[in-house]
């Protein structure tokens, strides 16, 4: 027999968010990944790194899983949750993690850093990332880009201006780039398809990645997430596409 909705969202409900490891979703949504393979090439940069920075590392997860990272290597995170969690993870492989309010100045010297990288950034401060590089030093980052699971977005809060549908695009990362005086040497984008097989996932979903339906309850939302659950029940999984961009910029020197 299929689990009711209140089961369902009850669990969702109430299972820790914390980190950015998405395993509870095995078995209850998908996504496919984007060709390029981020954390390969980022094992890669760190490998030649002397002096590296992870800004908004979440857990810590992504980090850990390069097989070799540079003499200094530090990482910032501004939720405490996954600070802590960053720093049991990252401390043991020589890591230090700092808590961070995400918001400039970055807490590092000028030209600290010979590589900075981030995965999925909620915000980019361009010109705090082009202060803390060393002449000829990069930053590489595989970020969310734009109407990133709209088709879920827009189910909960109805069809979103152009301006928010557009925010986040790879064009505007390139021009904020070299407005801070970094040079763009690579540039990719794929929209890769995503499908959620319980309104659990959705619950979970939604309360870990907090940007997409600000807010987000469950009480809020009942009413959509009903009739959400009704549609997978009767129709299957709920279909939606995520938007990835890798970008690589390098400061002169």
């Amino acid at each position: 027999m299929t689990r009711s909705f209140e089961e369902l969202v009850a669990e969702a409900e109430t299972v820790s968010v914390e980190g950015w490891d998405f395993s509870w979703l095995e078995g209850r949504a998908t996504e496919q990944r984007p060709s390029w393979g981020y954390q390969r090439i980022l094992g890669e940069r760190l490998a030649g790194a002397s002096a590296a920075l992870d800004l908004q590392t979440g857990g810590g997860e992504v980090l850990a899983g390069v097989p070799k990272l540079p003499r200094l290597m530090v990482a910032t995170e501004s939720w405490p949750p996954n600070v802590a969690k960053a720093t049991r993870l990252l401390h043991p492989l020589g890591a230090v993690v700092v808590a961070d309010a995400d918001e400039p100045p970055l807490p590092f010297a000028d030209a600290a850093f010979d590589l900075v990288v981030s995965r999925h950034p909620v915000t980019v401060w361009w010109e705090e990332i082009a202060r803390v590089l060393r002449p000829g030093g990069a930053y590489f980052s595989q970020q969310v880009g734009p109407a990133s699971v709209f088709e879920l977005v827009e189910y909960l809060l109805g069809a979103q201006p152009e301006n928010v549908r557009r925010a986040r695009h790879p064009d505007d990362a390139r021009a904020d780039a070299e407005a801070a005086g970094l040079q763009v040497v690579d540039l990719r984008s794929e929209s890769l398809r995503t499908e959620f097989h319980d309104i659990g996932a959705v619950v979970y979903f939604l309360r870990k990645v907090i940007w997409m339906v600000p807010g987000f309850t469950v009480e809020g939302y009942r009413h959509q997430l009903r009739e959400l659950h009704d549609r997978i029940e009767t129709q299957g999984p709920f279909v939606a596409h995520t938007t990835r961009f890798l970008i690589e910029a390098r400061k002169p020197g």
